[in-house]
């Protein structure tokens, strides 16, 4: 269209919920299908096994995206930064966690070593090209032109 919409004086931007909501949608639809595939192919330590894996890679990485997504509303100049220290904070707190279930016996009876693996190194591969291509299809202004007075 050749007509403009009115200037309000504030850009209207997107909270961003919806980019994590669709990477979120697409880990949990990728890890599902690994739960099924798991359970058809080696029994239940391989579905609960992709199951666990899909659940920390939802509850890790979305925790990650919603603090970054809140820090950039909110103060702009820190999302830089807290997003570099979430990711590593999220590295960290999976090696955490793998550690305690490979402590607790758990992945070589209850969870299958391989799937949860497999869930959660696939989980995390479509989680973020999911967001990248979410969030490339939004269309964010860089800057907002003067409204009156300052056209030329």
């Amino acid at each position: 269209m050749t007509t403009e919409a009115p200037r309000t004086g504030q850009v209207d931007r997107d909270s961003g919920v919806s980019v994590l909501l669709g990477a979120a949608a697409s880990a949990v639809v990728l890890g599902l299908l690994a739960v099924v595939v798991g359970a058809l192919v080696s029994g239940s330590a391989a579905a609960l096994g992709a199951l666990v894996g899909t659940l920390l890679v939802v509850g890790i990485l979305g925790f990650g995206s919603f603090v970054v997504n809140v820090v950039a509303g909110l103060v702009p100049t820190l999302a830089l930064m807290v997003a570099m220290t979430t990711y590593v904070l999220q590295v960290v707190l999976m090696g955490l966690v793998f550690a305690v279930l490979s402590g607790s016996g758990l992945l070589d009876t209850t969870l299958d070593r391989g799937w949860l693996a497999g869930a959660v190194i696939g989980g995390t591969a479509i989680w973020l090209v999911s967001q990248v291509l979410l969030t490339t299809r939004r269309r964010i202004p860089v800057y907002e032109l003067p409204t009156e007075g300052g056209a030329r």
